[in-house]
């Protein structure tokens, strides 16, 4: 079997995409719903933003609080704008963006094949690890939905591939792509800004062994790295003080959870959220064998364990300062572990795979089988178009809301939470209301322009809200459209 798979491992490499593209087939078309509904609704207003109005890749847009300039500055927005300039040539359409997102996330997976290649030197660990990372039912949910963390971890991977090439071929042009790919993964999600440890602790290992020629190499690969990764830096010093109460940069420092409340995120974490999301069941198997094989053959590897060490310190540095806001929900927060996590996989199934018994040989064939159906079983239920995360009414109906509104009116719109998803349905500039809404702020919103209000909720029986409603336009379901006078 290790034979056959080191002959055809082109093969299988390729396999990968077209697995992955036949059991996503049916979500192509699908608009945006499911689990992060929220997080997919404000990358792809960013997009749409970019295509309509303001091509300018500093001034991502928002829908909401169009009194203002409507410019909301997170993450540098390249994913977005690069799908922004996609639709100028094709067209907008959702497709072009899901399908834009699943060649980013094939991109991904041909990165691990290739990270892995460069450590191990071996083909079949390779491809198998390339193969069990696709099958990961996080990174399968999200391949297909638009989220800067899907660019973010590509450009991350191959930053890590041409530092391995740079570790064992010193050319200056692998530092340099290495040093690009790190700044553009840093740019499109800042947490990917750790995986600059790798090489932080490869240059501490070159110093220690030989203080003379490992400066001189710290010195250059450092400069080359700091020039390349200062359009990074130089966009979060400036954005990060316009973000306020943002809990992500704050982390454990704004805590807020008791010590049990803690404790019981940790435990979801590790017995739900690594297993099942993004490891996969079929996968648990080699995770484990992956420890006990790196801890049995340790000497032999010696030489780079003080980089895997170093990478993952930081990475569980990371998930402790962000606990808090990781929490039982946020899956993609979590993909900067994903390489390391199938790294470690790998690993584990290839030395199970070489064992000579054969009930070995055989049970990892049969989990890398049942791998591509442990994730659909895992992952498809998420792309619920009954139950999508928000009221259905606005998905079901969502053309019919879209037009029932001259398109550069100003409206109201709730229940809304995430203040992105409703607006982006019914497509239209305004405000978005949740359970703060309130009458001053209904009647600062109405002198700033406001026509008509959408609202599944039962505010038009206030009173207050009632004396500014002028005809109900639209009355189907949970859902009424008011002109407002």
């Amino acid at each position: 079997m290790m034979k056959f798979i080191e002959i055809h491992y082109r093969k299988i490499l390729l396999l990968i995409p077209l697995i992955s593209l036949a059991m996503h087939w049916h979500v192509f078309t699908r608009d945006l719903v499911g689990v992060h509904v929220w997080r997919q609704t404000q990358t792809q207003t960013v997009i749409d933003n970019f295509y309509k109005e303001d091509n300018n890749i500093m001034n991502p847009k928002c829908h909401e609080n169009p009194e203002t300039d409507r410019v909301v500055r997170m993450e540098f927005p390249v994913m977005q704008w690069l799908f922004a300039q996609v639709y100028r040539v094709l067209g907008p359409h959702i497709a072009i963006s899901r399908v834009l997102s699943f060649i980013i996330g094939m991109g991904s997976v041909f990165g691990i094949f290739f990270l892995l290649l460069s450590i191990f030197r071996n083909k079949t660990l390779a491809v198998i690890g390339a193969w069990c990372f696709n099958f990961s039912p996080a990174f399968y949910y999200y391949t297909i939905n638009p989220l800067p963390d899907n660019f973010a971890l590509a450009a991350a991977i191959w930053s890590l591939v041409f530092l391995f090439r740079w570790i064992s071929n010193p050319r200056w042009q692998n530092l340099l792509f290495s040093a690009v790919f790190l700044s553009l993964a840093t740019l499109a999600k800042l947490p990917f800004i750790i995986y600059g440890s790798v090489i932080a602790a490869y240059l501490g290992v070159e110093l220690k062994n030989n203080l003379r020629f490992g400066l001189k190499k710290t010195m250059q690969a450092s400069l080359i790295y700091l020039l390349v990764m200062a359009p990074a830096l130089a966009w979060y010093v400036w954005v990060i003080p316009t973000w306020g109460g943002n809990g992500v940069v704050k982390g454990m420092i704004d805590l807020r959870n008791n010590s049990g409340e803690l404790l019981d995120i940790l435990q979801a974490n590790l017995v739900s959220t690594l297993p099942e999301l993004l490891l996969n069941y079929a996968s648990v198997p080699f995770f484990i064998a992956g420890f006990y094989f790196a801890y049995r053959f340790r000497r032999t590897h010696s030489k780079r364990f003080p980089l895997f060490l170093f990478w993952g310190a930081a990475i569980l540095l990371y998930f402790v300062f962000e606990l808090n806001m990781i929490a039982k929900v946020h899956d993609y927060y979590l993909f900067p572990f994903l390489p390391i996590l199938f790294l470690i996989v790998a690993y584990g199934a290839w030395h199970l795979l070489n064992r000579k018994e054969k009930f070995f040989r055989y049970a990892v064939i049969v989990l890398l089988l049942l791998a591509p159906i442990t994730a659909y079983l895992r992952a498809n239920p998420r792309w619920n178009t009954v139950s999508p995360g928000f009221n259905v009414d606005f998905y079901n109906n969502k053309e019919v809301l879209r037009n029932l509104v001259p398109q550069n009116e100003r409206v109201i719109v709730g229940f809304d939470k995430s203040h992105f998803i409703l607006l982006y349905y019914i497509d239209k500039k305004g405000w978005a209301f949740d359970e703060g809404f309130n009458i001053p702020q209904f009647e600062y919103q109405i002198s700033q322009g406001a026509h008509y209000l959408y609202t599944d909720t039962p505010i038009d029986t206030m009173p207050q809200v009632q004396q500014h409603l002028d005809s109900k336009i639209y009355d189907q379901d949970r859902l009424r459209v008011y002109r407002l006078k």
